[in-house]
């Protein structure tokens, strides 16, 4: 690396500093790719002109439309015939896991996974209740399975479509609609047969239930408040009734800046705060109850009853993250308020207004009606925002032909070389709009702008990392260290070191960074470019070992109960199946 200059050495630290930052989550991951591209803007490294390039590349324009037509599509329920075939009675995890395979993986292909895995998640839910199988063993497998679907075509997922966008601008050719497919499909395959067979067995059993929240395995966090004039006022907790609650329990009593044992001799007074710890059924069940009020001030004065319930899912990037309540204010600016705080990996401490929320938490919130509609979009804030009470979604079930005639057409003439994705994206996103599948303020809503500023920066990060020859250097560095394993041996490297980063940064991220350095790989090895862009884009999918690497794995979290590690356990398998196939099919088709 001493051939380097001063560019590629302040591109290298700036890339190195920018990886600290998003491992650490110290800023969302849109705020940091700005940052390092501004850090290398300020440096001359870049001009604006090729920073911003990466806002006219094909890839963003793809995935921005497709993030349209894919909700013009869920707004007409096409997809709901899908329910008949992923839950009939009397299946039990196997089968149900193979049957994702069979139907949410060819769905997930075409369709983004995120709004499919915030479609099917309550569904798996009521299912796995109405069977008595404990969530826990259906909501990863709900995730895997949709982003196993999306590596087979060059729609399926916006990393596929960052490959491709950054192969075209380095002139190394591009992905076609299938050019992956032959090694993607098999991959799959194999991964959901692993799954099936053996991260099944590795997942909790009793997580997601109601047993597993007696047993401490999944809390949720509520406060109630006893109001001026409660009967319950100076009785005590044992004699209000409030020690045997079944599914929840009461931790502790608040009154003002003090902090009381909820014993069963400790006498209640009006104003008193009482935090609850349990099932969230059993918050329906204190809501009712009298003598007990909300904690919290009602979001609107008329008939505070009368207002719906939502949970909501934490996004990742969330403003929400890291703050309070308060810090938020969040009635303010949500419009809603607060009633209950659940996470899967333990007890959540602390009064409701005063904890620090993390990514992955499960708000239940009291809003006026359309707080879903609103809300549910904004994948930037909230992963998924549902009814609590099971309200279905108004969809307008007579255009659904309409809107899947609309999806083929989209990939049709791109699979068939009529036009290109972007272009034939951007036209059915547009016709989505004009023929009334989707209103123009849902489109707004539906388009995940930090997605595409992600993978904007990333192609501007991705042109400095080749540019100041940064990637070459590296890029020859592997290659030398593995020269007495041959071509294969730095693909396999490649595979690994990408497959790594991507389970602590964004996927797009980590395919901008990586297919630099394997175009500089194919220059040296002689392999055609297409090699290293499949053996990038698998692996940059290949997200099944931490619940941060891909938004769909966070978002069944809470659904599941699941823990870190449960993740790690139940993806090791899956993961070890999808590489070995996607690296044997690459040595089969290419060497």
């Amino acid at each position: 690396m001493g051939a380097l200059d001063w560019t590629a050495w302040a591109t290298l630290a700036t890339v190195l500093g920018m990886l600290v930052v998003l491992v650490r989550e110290m800023a969302r991951p849109d705020v940091t790719l700005v940052g390092a591209v501004a850090v290398l803007v300020a440096l001359g490294i870049l001009t604006p002109q090729e920073a911003f390039s990466g806002f006219s590349n094909g890839a963003v324009i793809a995935v921005g439309s497709l993030f349209v037509v894919a909700a013009g599509v869920q707004n007409t329920g096409a997809l709901l015939f899908a329910d008949r075939l992923l839950f009939p009675r009397g299946a039990r995890p196997r089968e149900a896991v193979l049957r994702f395979g069979a139907v949410l993986g060819p769905m997930s292909a075409f369709l983004n996974n995120t709004p499919l895995v915030a479609m099917f998640m309550p569904r798996a839910q009521a299912w796995a209740e109405r069977v008595g199988v404990a969530p826990s063993r259906v909501m990863i497998p709900l995730s895997y399975v949709t982003i196993l679907g999306g590596v087979t075509t060059l729609v399926g997922t916006s990393t596929n479509l960052v490959v491709a966008g950054l192969m075209e601008e380095a002139g190394a050719g591009t992905l076609g609609m299938f050019t992956q497919t032959p090694v993607a499909l098999p991959a799959a395959l194999a991964a959901i047969v692993a799954m099936a067979l053996v991260s099944l067995r590795l997942l909790p059993a009793d997580r997601g239930t109601d047993r597993a929240v007696r047993d401490g395995l999944r809390e949720c966090l509520f406060e109630m408040r006893v109001p001026e004039g409660s009967p319950l006022a100076g009785q005590t907790i044992e004699e209000a009734g409030l020690r045997a609650l079944g599914t929840a329990f009461l931790a502790h009593v608040r009154r003002g800046d003090e902090i009381l044992p909820a014993s069963p001799g400790t006498a209640l007074r009006a104003g008193d705060a009482l935090t609850f710890q349990g099932a969230p059924d059993a918050l329906d069940a204190l809501l009712a109850r009298p003598g007990l009020a909300r904690a919290v001030e009602p979001v609107a004065t008329p008939s505070l009853a009368t207002l719906p319930l939502f949970e909501a899912v934490v996004a990742e990037e969330s403003s929400l993250v890291g703050k309070t309540l308060r810090d938020v204010d969040f009635r303010e600016r949500y419009g809603g308020a607060v009633l209950a705080v659940q996470r899967a990996a333990g007890v959540v401490p602390g009064a409701i207004g005063r904890i620090p929320l993390r990514p992955g938490d499960l708000l239940i919130i009291e809003a006026a009606e359309g707080f879903d509609r609103d809300w549910n979009a904004r994948r930037d804030e909230f992963l998924l925002v549902a009814p609590r009470r099971g309200e279905q979604p108004r969809i307008q079930p007579g255009k659904a032909p309409l809107a899947l005639a609309l999806l083929l057409g989209v990939v049709g003439l791109a699979a068939f070389g009529v036009a290109p994705i972007e272009t034939t994206a951007f036209v059915g996103a547009v016709l989505i709009i004009l023929t009334r599948c989707l209103s123009a303020r849902h489109a707004r809503r539906a388009v995940d702008l930090p997605t595409l500023i992600v993978i904007a920066m990333a192609l501007g990060l991705g042109k400095a990392i080749e540019s100041t020859g940064l990637a070459g250097t590296l890029a020859g560095g592997i290659v030398g260290s593995l020269s007495g394993f041959g071509p294969f041996g730095v693909v396999v490297a490649i595979y690994l070191a990408t497959m790594v980063l991507t389970e602590f940064i964004t996927n797009n991220a980590a395919a901008a960074l990586m297919l630099a350095i394997g175009l500089g790989a194919a220059a040296e090895t002689g392999l055609p470019p297409v090699v290293f862009g499949v053996t990038v884009a698998m692996a940059a999918s290949a997200s099944f070992l931490t619940p941060i690497g891909y938004q769909t794995n966070l978002m069944v979290m809470s659904a599941g109960g699941y823990r870190f590690g449960d993740y790690f356990r139940a993806g090791l398998p899956v993961t070890l199946a999808f590489g070995g196939v996607t690296l044997a099919m690459i040595h089969l088709l290419w060497f």
